[in-house]
């Protein structure tokens, strides 16, 4: 390593954020991009530990410590040469990932970690700033042709990588633009769409095709997709999001985080958004749900205009810092505070909402009950109501952000006759195959809702896998 002393020489810095009071005001990404040399210094904290565990920590492998000095030495190109063999869309997972990476750095055992994610997306902008980042359509065509359903994370990586082995790949996605999960269940504070659109077109000119509006499975039938390619890949994610099914569920007010998100994305984007109107402006919007979407939500809100944003969790408020049931180097399940949190938000914890209460069909508060988390006769862990804690809330506006439980069976899936998991998603065996011949699935739909990085982490595999059948080997990395 070029700075053996480095990590007892440099505190750890991350980049900053646009001021509050500004950035709630606009869409725009918050985070303030690093100086160059503060990002030299950060790369200089890599301690040399012997063992890298930051590797073992994230989710596509990446190849941390040779970057980490890299970075420090100056040497832009050679980072990102050595970020790309690993991962895909480093642009992506250097906004959105939550640093599965920093969570297992040995300098986190007693000290502040290595800023491995700032680094990661210092290396990429700095790359397609210099023109590092360059179209590199394969030499020769292998004359397979391949269908990816699905351009979220999984999708894309996948057809990047099958592209880049010489086949022809035509991605099919039933929106009318490309990015799925990226595109639409982000916001652009936190992913600006330019980046996404910045990649897209060097995957086209890749060599890549992009359908959209087309949904496979209704648009396309099974017979159709499987005689004119030679391999599919689904990737179509875990789009069913879970409900609350309580009293009152069916009054007016109450949307999906997901459908509010597509909504204000395809609103700030200046699409057509005549068929869906959700008005939080003078509201008071509450979120259900402790997760990202639910703190995409927050931020939105306040963005959107709301009066009062309230954020229940059944879940206990986890620990400020890592204790004994998160040993390093497993990732540090902590209280996070998100950008969204410190624009302004009512967060509680342990509270379970019992009923949607309306006027006129429409919701205009909520019964709740606050809980405590007891384990029963076989250490299993449940929440319980605490007796006389019901409380009520007005709220002219719900978002609930629950999760998904597993992707959509109606379409292709059923159309193929796919197998299903207990949790309702598709089942694949080791190379990712379903129990239909030359029909594949990755991501989401494969694994259940996950992360991005693990999205592509999957599609990087399954391309592997897909090569492989169709070649009889493969050179792919996965």
């Amino acid at each position: 390593m070029g700075k053996t002393t480095g990590f007892k020489e440099y505190n750890r810095e991350v980049s900053e954020h646009r001021p509050v009071e500004e950035r709630i005001k606009d869409y725009k990404e918050i985070n303030i991009p690093m100086e160059i040399e503060k990002l030299q210094i950060q790369g200089a904290r890599c301690m040399e530990c012997g063992i890298p565990f930051c590797n073992w920590g994230c989710s596509i492998g990446n190849l941390i410590p040779d970057f980490n000095d890299m970075v420090y030495n100056g040497e832009f190109e050679k980072a990102h040469k050595r970020l790309a063999l690993t991962n895909t869309f480093p642009e992506f997972t250097g906004r959105v990932c939550p640093a599965l990476c920093e969570g297992a750095c040995t300098l986190g055992v007693n000290s502040d970690a290595v800023s491995i994610k700032e680094i990661e997306l210092g290396i990429i902008e700095k790359a397609f700033k210099e023109g590092f980042v360059k179209p590199n359509p394969p030499k020769v065509r292998t004359g397979k042709k391949i269908a990816v359903v699905g351009s979220g994370p999984s999708g894309l990586s996948t057809a990047a990588e099958l592209n880049s082995a010489g086949h022809t790949v035509t991605v099919f996605e039933r929106n009318d633009r490309i990015g799925g999960l990226l595109r639409y269940g982000i916001p652009d504070y936190k992913l600006d769409k330019s980046v996404i659109d910045r990649r897209l077109k060097v995957l086209e000119a890749e060599g890549i095709t992009f359908k959209t509006s087309i949904n496979v499975g209704v648009d396309i039938s099974k017979e159709e997709l499987l005689e004119e390619f030679d391999a599919v890949v689904l990737c179509c994610g875990s789009t069913v999001p879970r409900d609350l099914p309580i009293e009152g569920r069916n009054l007016k007010g109450i949307y999906f985080a997901v459908d509010f998100l597509r909504f204000i994305n395809k609103k700030v984007a200046g699409d057509d958004i005549s068929k869906i109107n959700v008005d939080v402006k003078g509201k008071n919007v509450l979120v259900i749900g402790g997760g990202d979407t639910g703190s995409d939500c927050i931020g939105t809100s306040i963005r959107e205009g709301a009066n009062k944003v309230f954020q229940f969790e059944i879940m206990p408020k986890p620990p400020v810092e890592r204790d004994e049931t998160m040993p390093w180097p497993e990732f540090p399940r902590t209280l996070k505070m998100s950008t969204s949190h410190e624009e302004g938000c009512i967060r509680e914890f342990c509270v379970n909402t019992k009923k949607f209460i309306g006027k006129d069909g429409t919701v205009e508060s909520i019964e709740a009950v606050r809980v405590e988390w007891k384990k029963d006769a076989n250490g299993r862990t449940s929440p319980v109501e605490i007796e006389g804690s019901n409380f009520t809330e007005k709220i002219d506006l719900v978002l609930l952000a629950m999760g998904f439980v597993h992707t959509e069976h109606k379409g292709i899936v059923e159309a193929l006759g796919l197998n299903l998991d207990g949790r309702g998603n598709v089942i694949a065996d080791k190379n990712n195959m379903t129990n239909v011949e030359k029909v594949f699935t990755a991501g989401d739909m494969k694994r259940g809702q996950s992360l991005v990085v693990w999205a592509i982490n999957e599609g990087r595999q399954a391309a592997k896998n897909v090569d492989k059948y169709l070649m009889g080997e493969t050179s792919l990395r996965g």
